[in-house]
C-alpha cells in the first residue's frame, strides 16, 4: 500500500500559533518543586503560593516581610500609629518543625580516606619529618611536592589528634630499639 502523501515531508511552521498561552496554561497547572518536607506536607494544591505560605506564617518576598526602616535610608516619614493588618497563621506548626529542625547542631562528617591516612603514615614512619625524602619515596604516586606532604600530615594531625599522638608514641621505642 503506498504512502500517504507528504507525510514524509517537513512539517510548516505553524505562525498563527499563540505557544505563549499553551506555555502559561502547562505551567499553572504545574504545582511548585517544594525541598522541605514540612512545608510540603502542609500544602494545598488547590491554594496559591502567596496564600499558602501566609497560612504557614512565612514570607513570600523578604523584602515585604522585613522592611528597611525609613531612617535608615535618610527619610523621616512620621507615622499615624495604625499598623497594617497582621495575616492570620493557621498552620503554626510548619514554622515550629523548621525552627526545630534549624537549632539542632549539625553532625561532624569530616573523615579522610584510608588510603591518605595509610600514605601519611607510612611517611611519617619511614621518614619522620624529612618532607624533601618523603617527596622522593617510591610511594609517593601523585609526586606530591614536600609541601603537599606536609599539608596532607597537618591535615591528618587536625583530623585525628589522638590517633596521631598514638602512633607518634608507638614510633618512638622502635627508634630507641634501632639506635
Amino acid at each position: 500500500m503506498p504512502k500517504a502523501k507528504g507525510k514524509g515531508r517537513r512539517q510548516k511552521y505553524s505562525y498563527n500559533l499563540n505557544r505563549k498561552r499553551l506555555y502559561r496554561s502547562a505551567r499553572r497547572r504545574a504545582a511548585p518543586r517544594i525541598a522541605c518536607s514540612h512545608i510540603r506536607h502542609a500544602w494545598d494544591p488547590t491554594k496559591s503560593v502567596a496564600e499558602n505560605l501566609a497560612e504557614m506564617g512565612l514570607a513570600e518576598d523578604p523584602n515585604k516581610a522585613v522592611p528597611i526602616p525609613k531612617k535608615l535610608l535618610g527619610l523621616e516619614v512620621e507615622s499615624d500609629g495604625r499598623e497594617q493588618g497582621k495575616k492570620i497563621v493557621r498552620k503554626p506548626y510548619v514554622v515550629n518543625e523548621m525552627e526545630y529542625e534549624a537549632s539542632l547542631p549539625e553532625k561532624k562528617s569530616n573523615t579522610l580516606s584510608r588510603d591518605l591516612i595509610d600514605y601519611v603514615r607510612y611517611m611519617i614512619q619511614n621518614h619522620g619529618e624529612n618532607y624533601k625524602e618523603m617527596a622522593r619515596d617510591e610511594k609517593n604516586y601523585y609526586q606530591d611536592t614536600p609541601k603537599q606532604i606536609k599539608r596532607k600530615i597537618n591535615v591528618y594531625k587536625n583530623f585525628y589528634p589522638e590517633e596521631y599522638k598514638d602512633f607518634i608514641a608507638s614510633l618512638k621505642p622502635e627508634k630507641m630499639d634501632v639506635q
